[in-house]
């Protein structure tokens, strides 16, 4: 089992900054990959961006690349979203996911989930 738990979010405005993390505990995540989801009001899941555990090789969704950094801290068992020049479409609750094995950027593929933050841009 990975026990996660997220925070870090808020509100902001748009062009503004935050960082969201995610600590994990209950088992070393060596072979697994951690992730960032959204869900905003009405829509569906999305995925925004995966990290390998092991390798630090990383992956974003296209809507956030450049923009957005996903990082870890071994030795805190915390993975990081570095937000940067927040939109108002980057409003949702982020979830922070955890998988044993290779990339997805399918929901139904994340076994762990944290329990979310808020995140909110205004205009």
């Amino acid at each position: 089992q990975v026990q996660l738990v997220e925070s870090g979010g808020g509100m902001v405005q748009a062009g503004g900054s935050l960082r969201l993390s995610c600590t994990a505990s209950g088992r070393t995540l060596s072979g697994y990959v951690m992730a960032w989801f959204r869900q905003a009001p009405g829509k569906e899941r999305e995925f925004v961006a995966i990290i390998s555990w092991s390798s630090g090789i990383t992956h974003s969704a296209d809507s956030v690349k450049g923009r957005f950094t996903i990082s870890r801290d071994n030795a805190k068992n915390t993975v990081f979203l570095q937000m940067n020049t927040l939109k108002a479409e980057d409003t949702a609750v982020y979830y922070c996911a955890a998988r044993s094995g290779t990339f997805s950027s399918r929901r139904v593929d994340f076994a762990y989930w944290g329990q979310g933050t808020q995140v909110t841009v205004s205009s």
